[in-house]
């Protein structure tokens, strides 16, 4: 069994910026020399999130919708009094999502069902630089 850590780093353009990081994750993948097992994916900071859902333009705007309703950019936050920095709704949209999820992948090839993806959303309200963490655990 090996465990095998990589990174990844995308550019992303702030709030709403649904990033589908699928082929990315594979081309690592494909580096490796392993053919199965699970592969995590996680994303550090408080403002940015790790999900999967068939990425197309109508589900993209879905998304979108989705998190203005339960997290409203134009709400007052505690957080946004605490640091005086409007992005309350960041970090209530990322924790409601979560930060990470876990692949399994067989033959080389990632187990996602046939329309689904790995996304990572950006939450915060400016662009930012994201690190994606892959630990690679297989054999």
């Amino acid at each position: 069994m090996d465990i095998i850590t990589k990174r990844l780093k995308f550019n992303t353009k702030g709030t709403g910026d649904l990033l589908n990081i699928t082929v990315s994750i594979q081309n690592v993948l494909d580096r490796l020399n392993i053919e199965q097992g699970l592969v995590n994916v996680f994303v550090g900071g408080s403002t940015a999130a790790i999900t999967t859902f068939e990425y197309e333009n109508g589900l993209i705007k879905d998304m979108e919708q989705l998190y203005e309703r339960i997290a409203p950019r134009n709400k007052s936050y505690a957080h946004d009094e605490t640091w005086d920095d409007a992005n309350g709704f960041s970090h209530v949209r990322a924790a409601m999502q979560g930060p990470m999820v876990s692949i399994p992948f067989q033959n080389g090839k990632l187990l996602t069902g046939t329309w689904q993806q790995i996304v990572l959303a950006e939450f915060d309200t400016r662009p930012r630089q994201r690190e994606i963490i892959l630990t690679f655990i297989g054999k």
